[in-house]
């Protein structure tokens, strides 16, 4: 078994380096961020330049930086693409994160490339595939249990990656088309319109409502604190944080939130290691509930659950406060359970919406048998919002003291070190020897005439603790041996400027000794993919990739969604979320019901949303919902190929992960 079976590896986003070099700090042991193009985030994208720096940064911690490269192509990007990856390697990065398979069958340099989530990853066949490809990771589906993610773990030895916190696409990732078909944005190109996070109306198949004016395809986030231990036990190694859109705060926080779980597993577990190295103190107590969430779920990591849905709201309602006790002309007064801040952001329901009041001015005015009581003086003319009115519940979406924390500095990164000060040969002068926890060795000298101490305990002392002051450094020492035939003096300066300057070569040492690792191998003979055909849902938008498939024994193969112009009624999101079963309507729930068996029958369900109509129809074998509407080819944005020959697209009543 590889050494690598054993690592665990936080891994965090970043919108930016910025972002990133604090992702490490608060205990990443790797960071996936945007390059300049090809990113699923338009605006998360970064240049070379940049990103050549932070890997500088990550290597000192031999953390990796991996960069998002999982659009799919036109034929027309692919060069692009090309120059791009290599640039992306002779700066440093460790590895890219792709979608598009006909990458695998261009002239790349040895980066590791990773499938992403996109790729949609639910079968232990197509994970074998894709490890015997050529992957040297898998990013899994959202959508997996801990049992499934068991089974694939067995079937391949490829490292498994999978998603622990963030926000939540509601359809199986890369099998959502219903953005392109509206607006002409495709999701798989980076451009998603995000239909999930709108209002829609739900009907049975009698034209009944079912529910009115919800945020029927909107999920809560994903938190999987709790089963953070079960999916390392099924197999996960890198546990991997969403959001490269979002702010610093929110990434310091999650991202030391989870190291501080992983590293209570890491104390009991010792036959699993951190993927980085040093140890990482954190400044703050995180708490999940103080960023942006939609409330909390683990999904289906557990399998099939009630309320995994943020129906009401896609907004951040924020922690509870209190309540509203009294309205005034120019403030109002709240029963609080925790102290407020100038400059907090809070709200209230009002009906379906989310209504926003910023508190310029906050003041204690008492207590009371439930909690303080507060005066707050808001920003706007709060008189004139919606509701505001005595016994509503108030929320806090921005906690201005939580925000002022994470402004500062909030985390140290240390690597440990085993300091020792010897002589030089025949007195000559000074050597100090640096040895850290990953077994890098590093020795600076330093000419000096040196004079013997006249007072040994003294000057010992002194020598220990100006070798023990690496301050801003990365480093920590653990201890510090005094190698020396006897004591001496050595001014402060030259002692200082001995130790800076070793410092200096260790870091130099570390970034000398990081071993980029090279992409995984590719079986031979080729290995066979589990299908005969693809559909549309394989998303193959260029000549390489049909390539790669027919190379791989693959017969039929339609073009991607985004290359057809002809119209016609598809699935156009493929998801796990049921509206029957959200809504007590899934023959699942009725089985053994008196008096219910055989009376559910609300398929076709239809969703309307604005001007838009769509039809829902349910895969009851994998429990998959289908939301099935027209494309649209008069908005279309992305242009198709002109060399991608393609079969139209038809709905088929088939399980498309399988084709996928």
């Amino acid at each position: 078994m590889s050494l690598l079976a054993h690592q665990l590896e936080l891994l965090s986003p970043a919108k930016t380096a910025e972002i990133g070099r604090e992702a490490i700090l608060h205990g990443a042991d790797a960071v996936y961020i945007g390059g300049p193009a090809f990113g699923a985030r338009h605006n998360a994208s970064n240049p070379i330049e940049d990103i050549a720096a932070l890997v500088q940064f990550a290597h000192r911690y031999h953390s990796r930086i991996f960069v998002t490269l999982n659009t799919i192509l036109h034929d027309s990007e692919l060069e692009g693409a090309r120059k791009q990856i290599w640039q992306l390697y002779e700066a440093g990065v460790d590895a890219l994160i792709v979608q598009d398979l006909g990458l695998m069958e261009m002239d790349l340099p040895p980066i590791q490339l990773h499938a992403s989530t996109q790729c949609d990853i639910r079968t232990k066949e197509k994970a074998k595939f894709l490890g015997d490809a050529g992957f040297s990771q898998l990013v899994l589906a959202r959508e997996l249990t801990i049992n499934q993610i068991r089974e694939i773990h067995a079937a391949t030895d490829t490292p498994l990656e999978y998603f622990v916190h963030g926000a939540l696409c509601v359809a199986f990732s890369g099998q959502c088309y219903i953005s392109h078909a509206d607006t002409g944005r495709s999701a798989n190109r980076g451009d998603c319109s995000q239909a999930c996070r709108l209002p829609y109306t739900l009907s049975d198949n009698a034209g009944r409502v079912v529910a009115y004016d919800k945020h029927l395809l909107s999920m809560k986030d994903n938190d999987q604190s709790r089963n953070l231990e079960a999916l390392i036990d099924a197999g996960i190694r890198s546990l991997k944080i969403e959001g490269r859109y979002k702010d610093m705060g929110y990434v310091k926080n999650i991202t030391a939130h989870y190291r501080l779980l992983l590293d209570e597993i890491l104390e009991r577990r010792t036959e699993f290691k951190r993927a980085g190295s040093g140890t990482t103190s954190i400044h703050f107590t995180p708490d999940v509930e103080k960023n942006f969430n939609r409330g909390h779920t683990d999904y289906f990591a557990n399998g099939r659950t009630d309320e995994i849905g943020a129906f009401d709201s896609p907004k951040y309602l924020g922690l509870e406060l209190g309540t509203v006790t009294r309205v005034a002309t120019d403030h109002f007064d709240m029963v609080s359970n925790a102290p407020l801040a100038n400059g907090d952001g809070l709200n209230y329901m009002n009906k379906r919406e989310t209504v926003g009041v910023q508190a310029n001015v906050a003041k204690k005015i008492g207590d009371s048998k439930d909690g303080e009581v507060w005066r707050v003086f808001p920003n706007e003319a709060f008189l004139a919002l919606p509701g505001f009115k005595p016994g509503i519940a108030i929320h806090r979406n921005r906690d201005h003291q939580w925000e002022a924390i994470l402004n500062k500095k909030s985390a140290d990164r240390k690597v440990s070190l085993h300091v020792t000060l010897s002589e030089l040969d025949h007195g000559a002068g000074l050597r100090l020897s640096l040895l850290d926890e990953d077994g890098c060795l590093s020795v600076t000298d330093a000419p000096m005439a040196l004079q013997p101490a006249q007072q040994a305990d003294q000057a010992a002392a002194g020598l220990r603790a100006s070798l023990s002051k690496l301050g801003a450094s990365m480093f920590t020492a653990s201890d510090v041996d005094l190698n020396l035939s006897q004591p001496w003096f050595v001014p402060s300066a030259a002692i200082n400027a001995l130790r800076r300057d070793a410092v200096e070569a260790h870091e130099a040492v570390r970034l000398a000794a990081w071993d980029r690792p090279l992409r995984k191998a590719s079986v031979e003979p080729p290995p066979v993919y589990p299908e005969t055909q693809l559909s549309y849902l394989a998303n193959v938008y260029n000549e390489k990739a049909r390539a790669f498939y027919q190379k791989h024994g693959v017969q039929l193969i339609a073009a991607a969604y985004e290359a057809h112009e002809e119209a016609g009624e598809v699935p156009l999101m493929i998801t796990k979320h049921c509206l029957r079963f959200s809504f007590n309507l899934c023959p699942k729930q009725a089985k053994g019901v008196q008096g219910v068996q055989g009376q559910v029958k609300a398929e076709p369900m239809t969703l309307v949303s604005g001007k838009e109509t769509y039809t829902l129809r349910f895969d009851c074998k994998p429990c998959e919902m289908h939301v099935v509407g027209a494309m649209k080819t008069n908005i279309l944005k992305s242009a198709p190929p002109s060399n991608v020959a393609y079969t139209p697209i038809k709905f088929h009543r088939q399980r498309p992960g399988s084709a996928s």
